[in-house]
């Protein structure tokens, strides 16, 4: 009865409001369940633990990124290959598709992405979907669509669920007037790109639903993320990724950042267990929903002169791109990550040289095996 009284508290001036006004008809598309838009004011939601169900069900968004296939992958080993559902709007490659469940899924279909979560039970939302630092300021309007509108979505939903939620933040949610070396978790933000801002909206968002609805929403702040099975995607600190590729293919390497620009860098296998760990940590144990995470700091030219200890005939030109270069001096120069370690335990486990020899040997033998074939 008292669901009923809701309902009809909702619903009846819905009713005898105009019948043809667009706000109406936006409101009776959003009356399709309990969002938190139409809850009362004492509501919560929380998400199942992970101690009450034999294993999470997973939804990754954006999951043909650079970071979704091999989260799927990591994931898939702890919990069963079909408890792990990844989805994108672009069609995936075979080696993607036959690996495990993946579904057409847009962020931007609230419908779609509510009959997803409800007919497959998601209790785990992994939300990736977002364009990057540079592709974002290049088309302004879809950066926006895509990054807050699709967040929105997702928020609703999740909280509508119950679900685990983690969203990546990252380097540019910081700006020119935060401290940039370190960077603690809490100090000023003020990014100056369509993402940063983005980032910092979903930071800010996901801390307020936790608060207000009780939605259990985990969050890291990437650095850059280097890793050898995937192509460069647009972002500023793509060039300690490019750099590899076209070692082995040319021997030489055009930088568009200036040769002592430092950022914070982690290879993938760092990342993606660092997102497994804080996924999987008790909710007693988070201090904070948003957490910086870190592995190393280094500038293009350090990069370049570790890489030439296994191949000394690299040429590397400096021809500075002023969008990417005002984008990455506007960004922490290191990420003081000591929350994370002390809250959760995280650790990372390769360094500069690591990093190096990991990421030439995959490429090379990549290149002998495409060779081979």
């Amino acid at each position: 009865m008292p669901v009923l009284r809701t309902l009809t508290r909702t619903v009846k001036p819905i009713l005898q409001g105009p019948v043809c006004g667009c706000q109406t008809l936006v409101t009776q598309a959003r009356f399709i369940g309990f969002s938190p838009r139409q809850v009362p004011s004492d509501a919560s939601f929380h998400s199942v633990s992970f101690s009450e169900t034999d294993h999470p069900r997973v939804l990754i968004t954006g999951g043909l990124g650079q970071l979704g296939v091999g989260l799927a992958k990591l994931l898939r080993k702890q919990y069963g290959k079909n408890n792990v559902i990844l989805s994108d709007i672009r069609k995936p490659p075979d080696s993607v598709f036959y690996s495990g469940p993946f579904i057409y899924s847009d962020i931007l279909d609230y419908k779609n992405l509510r009959e997803i979560v409800v007919n497959n039970r998601i209790n785990w939302l992994i939300h990736y979907s977002a364009l990057l630092s540079a592709v974002g300021e290049a088309n302004v309007p879809l950066a926006r669509a895509v990054n807050i509108t699709g967040l929105h979505n997702i928020l609703d939903i999740a909280a509508e669920h119950g679900l685990r939620l983690f969203v990546p933040s990252t380097i540019g949610a910081f700006g020119p007037s935060s401290p940039r070396n370190p960077t603690p978790d809490l100090c000023i933000q003020r990014p100056r790109t369509i993402y940063g801002v983005s980032k910092v909206h979903a930071e800010l968002m996901g801390e307020y639903y936790h608060y207000r609805y009780g939605l259990d929403f985990r969050c890291l702040r990437y650095p850059g993320i280097i890793s050898a099975d995937s192509q460069p995607g647009g972002g500023t600190t793509d060039y300690a990724v490019q750099i590899f590729h076209d070692a082995i293919k040319s021997g030489r390497f055009e930088c568009n950042l200036k040769p002592d620009t430092r950022l914070p860098m982690m290879y993938i296998d760092d990342c993606l267990r660092a997102t497994v760990e804080v996924l999987e940590a008790p909710a007693e144990s988070l201090s904070m929903r948003t957490y910086n995470i870190n592995a190393m700091s280094f500038t293009p030219e350090e990069l370049t002169k570790e890489v030439r200890k296994h191949m000394p005939e690299l040429e590397v030109i400096y021809t500075t791109d002023a969008v990417r270069q005002a984008i990455a001096d506007s960004w922490p120069m290191n990420f003081d990550d000591s929350n994370a370690r002390k809250d959760w335990g995280w650790k990372h486990e390769y360094d500069l040289p690591e990093l190096v020899t990991t990421m030439l040997n995959h490429l090379n033998s990549e290149t002998l095996a495409v060779q081979a074939s």
